[in-house]
């Protein structure tokens, strides 16, 4: 059977996994009457909680006797990790093009890194049926991106079609008529080549392994395009490192292959195919299983390197192993370790005190969903604010720098390049019109700069605003950033929050807890409206005397307090401070509770 390997690349929220569920149910991947979830492909509950999509996944369709390996990718440059490596397996992207927005700061990370692997792209102008949407425009921006990030003249001379993901329709021309995806099958199946491996089927087996999952059943599997030769499930083979070290000998226990949506066992994996292997024990990704005749291993994508850093410690708390089933270090350690093995853009290094863990990765999103999923799987956490890393060239202190686009009302403008540019050190690269009574606004800021930056970005556009970064490169330490202004409100007792309390407490700054919530010493219970902490009592209930007085004892009104979803938490502590997560709650606390200890540390600074 004819193959062929495509990756459908685009900025977050361009509509990429509503394409290809409408790609899966016009190609007759689904019975008429099967029940199907709305982004079928977002199979992982924080991904359709947020909408995005965090892991690459596989699916296949078949067209007039052709099958289609579609991979859909993460649009976000945290999870570019993944992007990176499943570009290899592929000979060939679509590039989705939202036709309001032209192409954005994700869709360039990741055409970048398709252009530099020589990838012919077919641009898909989508959602051209929004009200603002100018189509044209959109395609004058990708052909400028294009030769901006070096294409040749064959990538540059790409092919484009016009669609509407959501309505399941794409058209040659933009006034087409409108019914169907045939056009988009005929154009993949007419512009992307055949793997180059398909004349490799004499040859002995290769494959890189690209991702590594866990299934319960059949244990460690990992995915991946075979280069050369065929393989039978029960066949012997062995796994090399990059460097071209022997890892192990295994037996294939099973051979899946990609149709439709889910993954059926094959007999035989040939040259050219996307295809899962079972029955290894320590192979990994971007490693090279092959026939036991070879010894070198195949050319493996190298990985950005992580910019930030959070500490993941264990839980210890007044409240500790109230909420969660696993508190202890030794199985956070195995958590970490088993997450670092699955996904290659994370680094988790031992602490010298043993309870603690530095987890390296490529952004706060990353880590936040990191965090999510280990609190939902009932661990007790305390977390650190994000460091950044920095690195060493000539002698100089280098730190990273994020290019940071944003979407802005005009009368936003203003406040936006202040911060940005003010106690944020970042440099304005360019400022132009986009649209009706909206500014583009492209700035270098150091990464730093940008840990705690969102909210307070939200505020000042009064939530219009819309904010990407991506990693721009490494530059020169730009000197102190300035961090949060405010003191906190800070517990002095243990016990449980009283609504009389707070209500007196409140002229001091903003809450964070309810009444009835439970709190102890050293946790952060507000903000203080000035710029030092401040320690308070919020148990201190009313004293009752014998005389009732009309009016005295009206109910008391609380200001509804703020609550932190972890992300924000994350961004918003001190250096001196922790999140404690656990599977139900999320408190802001000193990493010293006893308030002598910290000013003992405090001097000691």
């Amino acid at each position: 059977m004819d193959i062929r390997n495509i990756a459908i690349i685009a900025h977050v929220d361009h509509g990429k996994t509503t394409l290809v569920d409408q790609l899966l149910k016009q190609s007759g991947a689904f019975r008429d009457n099967q029940a199907v979830a709305e982004r079928a492909m977002d199979s992982n509950d924080i991904e359709r909680e947020r909408g995005i999509t965090i892991l690459a996944k596989c699916t296949s369709v078949e067209w007039k006797g052709t099958r289609i390996n579609i991979v859909d990718t993460p649009g976000h440059a945290d999870f570019g990790g993944e992007v990176e490596r499943i570009l290899s397996m592929v000979d060939g992207v679509c590039l989705l093009v939202d036709a309001a927005e032209g192409p954005m700061p994700q869709t360039k990370f990741v055409t970048s890194k398709a252009l530099a692997l020589g990838l012919k792209p077919i641009v898909v102008l989508n959602k051209v049926d929004k009200p603002d949407a100018d189509a044209d425009r959109a395609l004058d921006q990708c052909f400028d991106l294009f030769a901006a990030l070096g294409a040749n003249d064959e990538q540059l001379d790409f092919p484009h079609i016009y669609a509407s993901g959501r309505s399941g329709w794409a058209d040659l021309e933009l006034d087409g008529p409108r019914e169907n995806l045939d056009a988009l099958f005929d154009l993949i199946v007419r512009h992307v080549e055949p793997p180059r491996q398909l004349a490799a089927r004499e040859q002995p087996f290769r494959m890189l392994a690209t991702t590594l999952s866990a299934d319960p059943f059949i244990g460690r599997i990992l995915t991946g395009r075979v280069e050369s030769g065929t393989l039978r499930a029960g066949e012997t083979v062995k796994a090399l490192s990059r460097s071209g070290e022997k890892l192990e000998q295994f037996r294939v226990s099973k051979i899946l292959a990609f149709r439709g949506l889910t993954q059926q066992p094959i007999d035989v994996a040939e040259a050219g195919d996307i295809v899962t292997l079972a029955g290894m024990s320590k192979a990994t990704v971007a490693d090279t299983i092959c026939d036991l005749s070879l010894d070198i291993p195949l050319p493996a994508q190298p990985i950005d390197p992580p910019t930030i850093s959070v500490t993941f410690g264990i839980n210890d708390s007044p409240l500790a192993g109230r909420d969660g089933k696993k508190v202890q270090s030794r199985v956070i350690r195995e958590r970490l370790m088993k997450e670092a093995e699955v996904n290659v853009a994370i680094k988790v290094t031992d602490t010298p005190s043993g309870d603690a863990f530095e987890v390296a990765g490529r952004g706060e999103l990353q880590m936040g969903v990191l965090i999510e999923n280990m609190r939902r799987e009932g661990f007790e956490l305390s977390i650190s604010r994000p460091r950044v890393l920095f690195t060493t060239e000539n002698g100089v202190r280098m730190e990273p720098v994020e290019e940071v686009t944003i979407d802005v009302d005009d009368e936003y403008t203003g406040a936006v390049v202040e911060k940005l540019t003010g106690p944020r050190k970042g440099d304005l690269v360019e400022m132009r019109p986009a649209g009706a009574g909206k500014t583009r606004i492209i700035a270098h800021v150091p990464s730093r700069g940008l840990i705690g930056y969102q909210g307070e970005f939200l505020t000042d556009t009064r939530g219009s605003g819309v904010l990407n970064r991506i990693f721009h490169g490494w530059t020169p330490h730009k000197g102190e950033i300035q961090g949060r202004r405010q003191g906190v409100l800070i517990s002095m007792e243990n016990g449980t929050a009283v609504a009389y309390a707070l209500w007196n407490l409140e002229e001091r700054g903003k809450m964070f807890v309810n009444p009835q919530d439970p709190v102890y010493e050293g946790m952060i219970i507000g903000e203080h409206s000035r710029d030092n902490d401040l320690e308070v009592n919020p148990l201190k209930g009313k004293k009752l005397t014998n005389v009732r007085a009309s009016g005295t004892d009206e109910a008391v009104r609380l200001t509804p307090p703020v609550i932190m979803s972890l992300e924000q938490a994350i961004a918003y502590i001190d250096d001196d401070e922790l999140v404690e997560v656990t599977p139900s709650a999320i408190r802001l606390r000193k990493r010293f509770l006893d308030p002598h200890e910290r000013k003992r540390q405090a001097k000691a600074s």
